[in-house]
């Protein structure tokens, strides 16, 4: 099973950024899908999350910024950032998870200027 997550960068605050989780050697379709981040001396938290029933939600921080979406057919999640902010500024993992297995990708950076 890999898991490549791509799309973080550098962008201003009130910028946009979309991830992309693409997966391979997985029934992607039976999995949820969960968007994490680490920032530098902070846990991991969960930002967003879609069922693979399509049923989202998100962390307090990031409702009505972040939007989860799936692409079964492409095997692919996304994460549709929008107006960042510099707390948003953290290390975004992706990560599959079904009763077959807990399946984590190496993470992306996301860095937010003020």
């Amino acid at each position: 099973v890999q898991l490549q997550a791509s799309g973080g960068g550098l962008v201003q605050a009130g910028g946009s950024l979309r991830l992309s989780c693409a997966a391979s050697g997985i029934i992607f379709s039976i999995n949820d899908v969960r968007w994490h981040r680490q920032a530098p001396g902070k846990e991991r938290e969960r930002v967003a999350a879609i069922t693979r029933s399509g049923i989202r939600n998100y962390a307090d921080s990031v409702k009505g910024r972040f939007t989860i979406s799936r692409d079964n057919a492409e095997n692919t999640a996304y994460l549709q950032m929008s107006n960042l902010k510099p707390e948003d500024t953290a290390v975004y993992y992706c990560n599959l998870f079904s009763g077959f297995g807990d399946y984590w990708g190496k993470g992306t950076q996301v860095t937010v200027s003020s």
